[in-house]
């Protein structure tokens, strides 16, 4: 899919995005969410679009759902552009660096360290299998001289979504969803085992029932790239799949501008934005500011949690914290199902939640009992705050644009070391 002209009816956000200098050429169109309040009270439309920070096309890796409980992946592939982009630093044959930010550059945007949490599990949840993930996750890693991770010794291991060897049929969209979380936690923690969990389709049943299974597992941090309109079940969704005490759950906030999704309005997990990130000639060597396309937003039902002290929304407020997600400043990519080639370069907040999954895993086992999306509020100034940019237009202008100390597009921040993750 290539992107396409926007209707009128988003001229507004044409116009929120050229005053702050962003580039409209990479638009991609992008699913209605459902209702999400704009100041806490009253239900306002949800986001219809995305506009990438960069000349650069992108397509959505997986269809937009528009049917109730049913969740649409949130990876983004460059489809144009990809040669303008950042190349990777760190891998092991330096005349065949691929585009887009690899391991090396992401530790150094967050000063992460190369080891720790060896035997650690990560989870990563998603819909539909990838027939290819083990042998995909094998070339980035070894690409890039991380250890081996495969079956045979135990550091990868894919299960259907109750946990047995029955897996769902492919598809290859969400195989992209999949080889982008597969490499991102690699990436973060490449000492750590991970856990794929493929449910049998994309509906919020089958995939909470992933959930679960993965907790069930003993994964201490699991990571969800995917969501869609929140609804007025959310709050039994919430008691069934999401309540996890000591469990470090990450969500993708949306690609689709401002705009509540469901589960990040859950009050159970860590809802990831996403930034558009940059090195510089900072001391800190990058800047970040919110990416357009990153969702946020107050939920329409769910309960607003204690440690959320906001007073624009009255519900519970996404984002939590971020990470990057512009496909313009993208992350590198190994997949080759359903005819991909091997090296891409993805964005979306696909890629800023199983970061800031494995970045919980470096920070250490949450504590028995605990609200690991509760650590980053206890800790707000260990992390990069995040104070330009906008992704819409909305009532309660922080929910909307970036700002000192919390707004809702990138929360509290990006990580900054591991110290925000712990408790």
């Amino acid at each position: 899919m290539r992107t396409t002209l926007v209707p009128a009816a988003l001229r507004t956000g044409f116009a929120l995005a050229a005053a702050a200098g962003l580039t409209l050429t990479g638009l991609t169109l992008a699913p209605a969410a459902g209702a999400a309040p704009a100041d806490g009270t009253a239900p306002a439309p949800g986001p219809t679009a995305v506009a990438p920070s960069s000349a650069v096309t992108t397509a959505r890796s997986c269809a937009a759902s528009r049917r109730p409980a049913t969740m649409s992946c949130s990876a983004l592939r460059v489809t144009a552009g990809m040669d303008g982009l950042a190349h990777s630093t760190g891998s092991v044959d330096p005349a065949d660096t691929p585009s887009g930010y690899g391991p090396a550059d992401l530790r150094a945007a967050y000063g992460l360290p190369a080891t720790g949490a060896a035997g650690t599990t990560i989870a990563v949840v998603d819909a539909y299998d990838d027939p290819n993930a083990e042998s995909d996750l094998a070339t980035y890693r070894s690409t890039f001289g991380l250890p081996t991770c495969g079956s045979a010794s135990g550091c990868f291991t894919k299960v259907g979504q109750t946990g047995t060897a029955t897996l769902p049929r492919a598809d290859a969209g969400w195989a992209e969803e999949i080889s982008l979380d597969l490499d991102m936690v690699s990436a973060i923690c490449p000492q750590c085992r991970v856990l794929l969990v493929e449910a049998r389709s994309s509906s919020m049943a089958d995939l909470g029932t992933a959930v679960n299974t993965a907790v069930a597992m003993g994964a201490k941090y699991v990571s969800n790239s995917w969501g869609g309109g929140e609804s007025s079940s959310d709050a039994s969704y919430d008691s069934a799949y999401f309540n996890h005490p000591g469990v470090a759950i990450t969500v993708s906030s949306g690609d689709s501008g401002y705009g509540a999704e469901y589960p990040a309005a859950s009050r159970y997990v860590t809802a990831v934005g996403g930034t558009s990130l940059r090195q510089d000639s900072s001391a800190r060597g990058w800047s970040e500011s919110v990416w357009s396309g990153t969702g946020s937003g107050c939920s329409a039902y769910d309960t607003k949690p204690t440690w959320q002290t906001d007073t624009g929304c009255t519900r519970r407020s996404i984002a939590d914290v971020a990470a990057v997600a512009d496909p313009a400043t993208g992350v590198a990519v190994y997949d080759t199902y359903g005819g991909d080639t091997g090296w891409e370069v993805f964005g979306g907040t696909s890629a800023s939640a199983p970061i800031v999954a494995a970045v919980y895993a470096l920070a250490g086992t949450p504590s028995a009992g605990s609200s690991p999306a509760s650590f980053p509020y206890a800790h707000a100034a260990s992390l990069h705050d995040v104070t330009t940019g906008s992704n819409g237009s909305c009532a309660a202008r922080y929910l909307c644009n970036g700002t000192l100390g919390y707004d809702g597009p990138t929360g509290l921040g990006t990580p900054n070391g591991t110290s925000a993750f712990a408790g």
